[in-house]
């Protein structure tokens, strides 16, 4: 995968009937809004590095050292933790209809590209499952109007739920520079003054992000070689919402209202 969408299989559409503190609370940008906890610290000019990098209080070093380290956990498909969370994950997706095994055919029905998910977590890590597990659980209509492609006149050929999630992960990370020791972007400095109030905020910003790309892939009439051109469009549209001046939170993004 890389950071204009990743790659992913195309499968046929699943039919209607299936088809860091205590401050790190639980549950290109604007200057004035930076301002309000956040400065920009000129980083030497380097052939290597022109980008400026931003000073970060204890409170948001913190929390973005906890978001990274779940980033960094490889999904271990010998390890029970994770067996349990994929358990729970086809539980929350399929409620009554009982899971034959972790390697089943079954899980095609979700949009894994084979009878394995593990195969399709090397791009995201277990926190991709952990961002899928978290939508399940907080947001079951949307969750499930997605895994069933309810909402509007869809292509023949539609996007890969699971897959697609793994992909929202990975673009995430990418676009808000997660894994540098402190933000390079003003995206990324924005994001983490939104995490120091919300520990679960890369977890909603995922939940957003999966509706909005499932709107944008909607309103191009999208089939499934136009997956990374919704990607791309998405997260412009990410980047737009994250400057504007008055988001003090992520509920306070236009795109939150998707999210049901």
């Amino acid at each position: 995968m890389d950071d204009r969408g990743g790659s992913f299989v195309a499968v046929r559409r699943i039919s209607q009937g299936l088809e860091r503190e205590s401050a790190c609370h639980s549950t290109s940008g604007s200057a004035a809004w930076l301002g309000r906890g956040l400065s920009c610290v000129c980083a030497q000019r380097r052939d290597s590095d022109t980008r400026p990098s931003f000073d970060l209080t204890p409170a948001q070093e913190e929390c973005l050292q906890r978001l990274q380290s779940r980033i960094d956990v490889a999904y271990d498909s010998s390890n029970p933790e994770h067996q349990e969370a994929l358990r729970s994950l086809w539980n929350a997706s399929f409620p009554g209809e009982e899971l034959c095994g972790l390697i089943s055919e079954q899980w095609k029905e979700m949009g894994w590209q084979g009878k394995d998910p593990s195969t399709d977590f090397r791009g995201g890590g277990f926190i991709s499952l952990e961002n899928l597990l978290f939508f399940a659980r907080n947001y079951p209509k949307s969750f499930q109007d997605l895994l069933r492609k309810q909402e509007g006149d869809r292509a023949m050929w539609e996007y890969p739920f699971a897959v697609a999630g793994v992909n929202i992960t990975f673009m995430l990370i990418q676009m808000l520079d997660l894994q540098a020791v402190k933000p390079r972007t003003v995206l990324g400095a924005i994001f983490l003054k939104l995490l120091v109030e919300n520990e679960s905020a890369f977890d909603l910003l995922y939940c957003i992000t999966f509706k909005l790309m499932d709107q944008q892939w909607l309103a191009m009439r999208a089939s499934y070689m136009d997956f990374n051109t919704v990607m791309k469009s998405t997260r412009r549209q990410l980047e737009r919402e994250f400057l504007l001046e008055d988001i003090t939170r992520l509920e306070d993004m236009p795109s939150y209202s998707l999210l049901r």
